[in-house]
């Protein structure tokens, strides 16, 4: 089915830079919210986009205008009528979610696809309150939309494969790369960064190094942000929320680090409440150091660990190998979604955690791991296919074999 027409429900930053690329593809594009000041600065951020495109002569004034009037914003289902697909990105809550979708099933024409912009919830539950299961579908958005060229895309179990075809050439017309990823909680790239996220709240919350300290090692190493100041960007309320479900869906390897919860109580949610990790303006905090202490000083944490890169990029490595073990991608789509969705590098080029592995070798990695599950705990446990492949003296890189072949 070609999409002549599109509607997103919810106009945050994630709803109103997806409304920006539909309208940049050249779609009419309606955008609903239900507060009129939201819709406000969603214009006026969508604005802002296409106008520093004009201020680099990348595109007319005219074009420009082209394009903003393309968008129509809206409180209400008036113009859903005609829809073709419908993206929600409204607050990640299953139960609003659902009842976004149920609203959705009575305005919308029987054939309109309705795509879901979570970043870790069950396509599949969405899809037994949207009246139409085989038209659900997850369609992942990475921040910032307007920049970052991946797309999740993940079917539920009642999800048709023409559904999916639909929102795999849809999203090329995007300009995105797509990556169909089989439903499991987190998806892929969030799945693979919350425990390298997790781990450098570890490493900080126990004085193992500072904030700064762990931005700079891993910046060194090939990731384009550090891990403090990625969350700081995104929301640590965000991260906290989608920490806590994937710590209940998975367990004790995703149990997300005290001092989160902290930050969150306090209101020190990152960017756009002036404070997380980091001050803003100002960067480093005493304020994280307090919280710090006062946490070690009750016991919840540990404290004498060590801080160093390994015990950050092996738990994504780790939880690569098992992505892999379950079928959730491929081996060339799990790398290539790090490197579209996160633009991780390693030794200066684009390589995902797989790649990344073969490179260091497999029985290097599993022996870093093992001595980091000696150290501290369990959550390092080598998986099954990490070690089956050493058994197998796949083992990278050097032999031409390991995750990926080489000639």
């Amino acid at each position: 089915m070609y999409i002549f027409k599109v509607a997103v429900v919810g106009a945050g930053i994630m709803g109103a830079e997806i409304t920006q690329v539909v309208s940049y593809a050249g779609l009419p594009v309606v955008m609903k919210d239900i507060d009129q000041a939201i819709l406000d600065k969603a214009m006026d951020h969508i604005r802002g986009i296409y106008q520093r495109r004009v201020d680099k002569g990348k595109m007319s004034p005219g074009d420009m205008a082209s394009k903003m009037d393309l968008i129509t914003p809206t409180l209400t289902y008036d113009e859903f009528g005609d829809v073709d697909l419908v993206i929600e990105a409204v607050p990640e809550r299953m139960e609003i979610k659902k009842r976004v979708f149920q609203e959705l099933h009575e305005v919308c024409p029987e054939s309109t696809i309705f795509a879901s912009n979570t970043s870790a919830l069950s396509i599949s539950e969405m899809g037994t309150a949207s009246g139409r299961p085989e038209k659900m579908i997850g369609m992942h958005f990475f921040n910032p939309a307007h920049v970052m060229k991946l797309v999740e895309v993940i079917p539920g179990l009642d999800t048709s494969q023409e559904t999916v075809d639909d929102i795999v050439m849809f999203s090329e017309t995007l300009r995105k790369i797509p990556v169909v990823v089989k439903e499991c909680p987190g998806f892929l790239v969030n799945r693979l960064l919350l425990p390298y996220l997790n781990e450098a709240v570890m490493a900080l919350e126990e004085g193992a190094a500072s904030a700064p300290e762990i931005d700079k090692a891993m910046v060194e190493f090939g990731m384009p942000m550090g891990p403090f100041t990625l969350m700081d960007m995104l929301g640590l309320d965000v991260a906290y929320d989608v920490g806590q479900y994937m710590g209940e869906e998975y367990g004790e390897r995703m149990k997300g680090a005290p001092l989160f919860a902290k930050l969150v109580e306090r209101g020190r949610l990152g960017e756009k409440s002036g404070a997380g990790f980091y001050d803003y303006p100002g960067g480093e905090t005493e304020t994280l150091e307090q919280i710090i202490r006062e946490l070690q000083e009750s016991g919840e944490v540990p404290t004498g660990t060590e801080f160093s890169v390994d015990r950050l990029i092996l738990p994504m490595i780790n939880e690569a190998t098992l992505c892999l073990q379950e079928g959730i991608a491929s081996a060339s789509d799990i790398d290539m979604a790090m490197i579209a969705g996160t633009g991780m590098t390693y030794h200066g080029e684009r390589m995902g955690p797989l790649a990344v592995a073969d490179e260091m070798g497999l029985d290097v990695v599993l022996e870093k791991l093992e001595a980091l599950r000696e150290r501290l705990g369990e959550r390092f446990r080598p998986t099954w296919s990490l070690r089956l492949k050493v058994r197998a003296g796949h083992l990278g890189k050097k032999v031409g074999r390991g995750f990926h072949e080489y000639a």
